[in-house]
């Protein structure tokens, strides 16, 4: 699909906002869904099931925000839609988050206040819609990096709008209930294996109304809880990454994933990832952060997966690695 620029508009974040810390995450695997290049993103995004091309652009500093949203359709959007849009931005984003008090309580912590230094103004957020993220938590689980992308990859391509704009070709999301004409077997034979089930089913809650996003973000975090893990296929490990990514729940800390269980060990006690620190005494040691617990760990995160982009940005562009930034224990984790 081609589209036109219809609209620019002017988002002000609240100060201090850094731009590239909060419109990338390395972490985060690419399927062909979104580009970044310092100081600017690209990504499409399905706005009352339209499919949309955005580009985000760095126009400010860190201490007066500003942030260039230029907008593709096909048709032109209304006022109304349009509101929407940047509503619904700044709430993925986080774009309205006051940091203050976080930066207060643990600017002098020893191990975590040089990296709010560091990446000062970094929000935690997800592009995605509840929907979206549930699809993509299915293709994650017990699967490499590797695995996920694919899979996840073929599903867009299969089901999904590519749209094409400022040089872009990029895959965008496709509504919920494109599957309800889809059989179980349809999915399977695209190498999806036992999730197709899962996959079908959040579909169909989706599209009959039994989950409403909308309704579930006026809720407590119990609440929230407990209609996410009523969903099939949908464990505490996904529900976790939920109630943070989706619904900024910025202390909430009970879980952490055999592959999670590694890496902290490896970052907060400097263990051998094989032989990695209880999940038990992980969780205690992240109770000193309090209400900031995911938050606090989400900055710490970042900074190991910058550093990896870093590593390798360095090594492509020099032709050899960087030692010490280069980061072999990782790498041996992610399994690209």
């Amino acid at each position: 699909m081609k589209v036109n620029k219809v609209a620019v508009v002017d988002i002000t974040p609240a100060t201090p906002f850094d731009f590239d810390s909060t419109f990338h995450k390395p972490d985060h695997f690419t399927s062909g869904d979104n580009h970044w290049e310092p100081g600017g993103r690209w990504q499409t995004w399905l706005c009352n099931r339209v499919p949309l091309g955005l580009k985000f652009v760095n126009s400010g500093s860190r201490e007066k925000p500003r942030v260039k949203v230029e907008i593709w359709s096909k048709d032109r959007l209304d006022k109304g839609t349009l509101d929407s849009l940047i509503s619904e931005i700044r709430y993925r984003y986080n774009l309205d988050l006051d940091l203050s008090d976080f930066y207060k309580q643990f600017g002098s912590d020893k191990i975590l206040g040089p990296t709010l230094k560091k990446w000062r103004g970094m929000r935690p957020g997800h592009p995605s819609s509840l929907y979206e993220y549930l699809i993509i938590g299915i293709a994650l689980q017990n699967a490499t990096v590797r695995r996920s992308i694919q899979m996840f990859r073929t599903l867009l391509e299969k089901y999904g709008t590519q749209v094409e704009f400022d040089g872009q070709k990029l895959w965008c999301f496709w509504e919920p209930g494109r599957l309800i004409k889809v059989t179980e077997q349809e999915l399977r034979d695209l190498k999806v294996g036992y999730r197709a089930k899962s996959i079908k089913k959040i579909d169909d809650y989706f599209a009959t109304g039994a989950v409403d996003e909308m309704a579930l973000r006026q809720k407590n975090r119990e609440t929230q809880m407990g209609e996410l893990l009523k969903l099939y296929g949908v464990g505490p490990a996904t529900v976790w990454y939920l109630l943070f990514d989706v619904f900024h729940h910025l202390g909430f800390f009970n879980h952490v994933s055999p592959w999670e269980q590694k890496i902290y060990s490896k970052v907060f006690f400097d263990r051998d990832p094989e032989k990695p620190v209880s999940v038990k005494k992980l969780l205690k040691h992240f109770e000193k952060f309090g209400d900031y617990k995911q938050l606090a760990v989400h900055y710490i995160w970042e900074d190991l997966w910058w550093t990896r982009l870093h590593s390798l940005s360095a090594k492509a562009d020099s032709g050899q690695e960087r030692r010490n930034e280069h980061i072999p224990w990782l790498e041996k984790l992610i399994r690209i």
